[in-house]
């Protein structure tokens, strides 16, 4: 099997960003961004989804988080994009359910190539430690547009609006790893009837 890793740089005059992606990793994952909550948040991509993260980061931090949290989502999803390849022989749909104490969350992924994303996350809070918590729906629209998935997040419940988030992170961590799974029944074959994604 061809090594599914993917290495991206973007840059703008808002921010610069590099990442390097192995999506048969083991959960390894550095971060230097300047914004610790997302990064704590992508760690849980990694560890959960079993996927080797490296992203650095600089950006117009003294305006806000938006650019720097926004491309972030965008060039991870470029890298996702390239690293995953043409998709032949891989489970295609992930889905997760989640639970951090009183939260619980459910998140489903089809590798389609049709950006897609519906997310309802009724946080309990504007912002955990200073951080916008808008900025995750800003985050996953870039990664879906630039991934080419289809993303639907549930937060089912929850009061902790840092418990909220935790368990949407996790849940499509776990879900990204069951949809980029091979399948030894669909070895050589595009998971679609269209026989393309």
């Amino acid at each position: 099997m061809a090594e599914r890793k993917a290495r991206v740089e973007r840059n703008t005059l808002e921010t610069q960003i590099t990442v390097e992606i192995n999506l048969d990793g083991s959960g390894n994952a550095c971060f230097d961004t300047g914004v610790p909550f997302l990064e704590h948040m992508m760690d849980q991509i990694a560890r959960h989804g079993l996927v080797d993260i490296t992203i650095t980061s600089k950006g117009d931090l003294h305006i806000d988080d938006h650019h720097t949290v926004e491309d972030i989502g965008i060039t991870l999803g470029q890298a996702f994009k390239q690293a995953v390849g043409d998709k032949k022989g891989i489970r295609r749909y992930g889905h997760a359910y989640v639970p951090l104490d009183e939260a619980l969350s459910r998140v489903v992924i089809d590798l389609s190539g049709r950006p897609g994303l519906i997310m309802d996350v009724p946080y309990t809070r504007g912002s955990v430690g200073g951080f916008d918590v808008d900025l995750f729906e800003e985050f996953f629209h870039g990664f879906v547009n630039h991934s080419m998935v289809t993303l639907h997040i549930d937060n089912l419940r929850g009061k902790n609006t840092h418990h909220q988030i935790e368990t949407v992170f996790k849940a499509f961590g776990r879900a990204l790893r069951m949809a980029i799974e091979m399948d030894e029944r669909m070895a050589g074959i595009t998971p679609s009837t269209k026989g393309s994604l």
